[in-house]
């Protein structure tokens, strides 16, 4: 297909493009661009296209594509990474929350309520609410990860019924 007929074509299948670019965008401005840069690929590329091939296929899936590559594109701009040092909040007090004696006191209770669960829950429960993680937890107790894991949640529902009235 030489270049005349290949434009010819091209802007014959143009509102179909368009329609297409409407459909995956949702914005007129934002089709109107994918038609645009679909049209310069095919014709930048037009040495590509094989004669014997469906050209308003090759044309529509030179405009997929290009609608893909944007949105991932787009996708990874999207991305926000935190790189703020966390020294910061090494230094920082607990300025919002100050311990009163009601606090002090549940504290105690709640402690006292864990500490007449069995060693089977306890444990595992104790290492958790000291920041553990659950593979360290399973690694130092030498049991499965799976078991710590059904152990912590059965603890934390035996806790919430013991401690069903202390809520306010």
């Amino acid at each position: 297909m030489n270049t005349v007929t290949m434009e010819k074509e091209l802007l014959s299948i143009r509102p179909g493009l368009y329609d297409y670019a409407r459909q995956l965008t949702l914005c007129v401005e934002d089709a109107e661009d994918l038609v645009q840069e679909t049209m310069y690929k095919v014709l930048k590329n037009a040495k590509m296209f094989v004669s014997e091939n469906n050209f308003k296929g090759w044309a529509y899936t030179i405009l997929k594509n290009i609608f893909i590559n944007d949105y991932r594109k787009n996708a990874k701009r999207r991305q926000i990474n935190d790189v703020t040092p966390n020294d910061y909040f090494l230094n920082l007090t607990n300025v919002y929350t100050q311990e009163t004696p009601d606090m002090v006191l549940s504290v105690k209770e709640i402690d006292s309520v864990i500490a007449q669960f069995s060693d089977e829950l306890r444990v595992p429960f104790k290492y958790y609410l000291n920041g553990y993680p659950y593979q360290e937890i399973a690694d130092k107790l030498s049991i499965p990860l799976g078991t710590v894991k059904s152990r912590i949640f059965f603890a934390r529902k035996k806790l919430q019924k013991l401690l069903k009235d202390y809520r306010e």
